[in-house]
């Protein structure tokens, strides 16, 4: 069987199983979301926080609630990393460096998961599990609750409330995140991921280097990153490391839990507007853009484009041989096309076409399908966008969902839209304006490309980096936290402004004019609109790196 057959084989069985599992498990989480007991552990945490489940809130209140959780969430993992060398588990590593720290919290928080550092040279046990890990499970949280929440915009009439975010936190942490990762846990333990506080190894044999570590609980930590569609992991080369993902099926799992949330996700939206067709249709734009990226970026890693390459047959530089150069490209593609950054190959060293793809997606906005929540969210706002553009070309008010777009509607999906782009070429011109780019491992368009992948992966909150620029100094972690910091919250607090607008009004009628939001027609629209937007916006900035170095 040749590499290209065997990756065929691994996607269409990846496809096959994200379709078997679309309606079930979307359904489950539908029910999660939607229903109104609460359990016994869940009347606990309520009154542990004086929390009244059955109060709802207002889009207003909902964000500084996400706000406030998120502010805590910062302050306490930061200091959680000041102190490890006090605590239990620290492994005797010293204390987390300020800028590292404050880099690592802001990181975690937003779901990013950007490492500056070595993982398992530098938090100890207890900071991995009692605060990355944690943070893992309720970022993800925070994402689904607020594409939920901007769901119940859609599907309201005449209210202003959009749920309770505290509620949502819980039930989608305890209900859908805990147990899949108890049960992949299991899985990956089986293929051979390690799960234990003492597998020592020698790294020698692995890295060149001459230190003796001490594993962890990594099998678990695993399946959180990529269940909460994380970056991050407990060794510095992530899921290429044979502890965390240590043969070709696990590499398939892995993937497959990757995808499994932001892909059912659609199934709950259509559930809560009451027309399964239009999660239909969300799913389908999500999966056009996702299949044409995985086969570009498998297209040009096959192809071997460049001289080294194509003079050994293969771009096998910076790839684990138990994946081969197809699996490889398919992960790389899956983990940029949603948020979780998690690598089992180095990107710097892909082709400059497969290199420039891992960076398309994120500057897609990560909707295809996107991270746990902020995929679906991320797309909705691309489709209120055309049905805004789709009005104009019509001449009248555009609708969606029986909502009208009107001005301030379309205020509030614009500068959702405009937040990342800005982040990212502003962050991009000041690293060059400073003199930062010089931690960049190569000069010239490769050179750009490192420290363009490096704003777009930040401000994306993607986490998955180049490998080939230097980051951890005082002026990248602050930049980059800033960028992960407003890349999260900032669309955020537009999203959950433009449910509060939408749950207020009263239902449109739809009429022969109204725009079919559910049919191929909008479908391609959709993907059009998301491809144009994107290029006019990156374009010169992908001609000046990863297109001409290509070229």
């Amino acid at each position: 069987m040749t590499m290209t057959t065997a990756g065929v084989i691994f996607i269409l069985s990846l496809i096959a199983a994200i379709v078997a599992v679309y309606k079930p498990f979307g359904d489950y989480m539908y029910r999660v979301v939607s229903g109104t007991r609460q359990s016994r552990v869940e009347r606990g945490i309520y009154r542990l926080v004086g929390v009244n489940p059955a109060a709802e809130q207002s889009w207003g209140v909902y964000a500084r609630s996400v706000l406030a959780f998120s502010a805590l969430s910062i302050l306490f993992l930061y200091l959680f990393q000041r102190v490890q060398n006090h605590l239990w588990l620290s492994l005797g590593f010293d204390p987390v460096v300020p800028h590292g720290a404050w880099n690592t919290a802001v990181s975690f928080v937003t779901n990013t998961n950007w490492q500056s550092y070595s993982g398992e040279s530098t938090m100890g046990h207890l900071v991995q599990m009692a605060g990355l890990a944690v943070q893992n499970f309720v970022s993800a949280a925070v994402g689904i609750a607020v594409a939920v929440a901007l769901v119940r915009g859609f599907a309201r009439s005449r209210t202003g409330e959009l749920g309770n975010f505290w509620v949502d936190l819980t039930r989608i942490t305890l209900r859908i995140l805990l147990p899949v990762a108890v049960l992949a846990t299991l899985a990956l333990m089986i293929g051979g991921a390690v799960q234990n506080l003492s597998a020592g190894t020698d790294l020698t044999t692995l890295t060149g280097g001459s230190q003796t570590v001490t594993g962890g609980p990594v099998a678990s930590q695993e399946v959180i990153k990529e269940l909460g569609t994380n970056g991050g992991g407990f060794y510095n080369v992530n899921s290429a490391h044979p502890f965390e993902n240590p043969t070709a099926w696990t590499n398939w799992l892995q993937l497959f839990l990757i995808l499994l949330i932001p892909f059912s996700l659609p199934r709950v939206f259509g559930r809560m507007v009451g027309q399964n067709r239009q999660g239909y249709a969300i799913a389908a734009v999500m999966g056009i853009l996702a299949f044409v990226s995985i086969a570009l970026t498998n297209v040009f890693e096959l192809a071997g484009h460049g001289t080294v390459p194509q003079a050994v047959g293969a771009a096998l530089e910076g790839k684990e041989v138990r994946f081969d150069v197809s699996n490889s490209a398919t992960f790389a593609a899956a983990t940029t096309l949603t948020s979780t950054g998690a690598v089992n190959s180095f990107h710097d060293s892909f082709t400059s076409l497969g290199g420039m793809m891992t960076m398309v997606n994120m500057m897609l906005g990560e909707v295809a399908p996107g991270g746990t929540g902020s995929g679906l969210y991320g797309l909705l706002i691309l489709a209120v966008i055309t049905v805004f553009v789709a009005g104009l070309m019509v001449g009248r008010t555009p609708e969606y969902l029986g909502k009208k777009i009107g001005s301030r509607e379309i205020k509030f999906a614009s500068l959702y839209f405009l937040i990342t782009p800005a982040l990212v070429l502003v962050g991009t011109a000041a690293a060059f304006a400073t003199g930062n780019n010089s931690t960049a491992l190569n000069v010239g368009p490769h050179g750009l490309s490192e420290v363009l992948y490096a704003f777009t992966s930040a401000s994306n909150n993607n986490g998955s980096a180049f490998a080939g620029i230097t980051v951890n100094t005082t002026w990248w972690d602050t930049a980059l936290g800033l960028c992960m910091l407003l890349g999260r919250f900032l669309p955020i607090i537009f999203v959950l402004a433009l449910a509060g607008s939408l749950a207020r009004q009263a239902p449109t009628p739809a009429s022969e004019g109204t725009l079919p939001t559910h049919r191929p027609l909008f479908i391609g629209m959709v993907v059009g609109v998301t491809v144009i937007l994107v290029a006019l916006t990156f374009l010169p900035a992908l001609a000046l790196g990863p297109l001409a170095e290509g070229l």
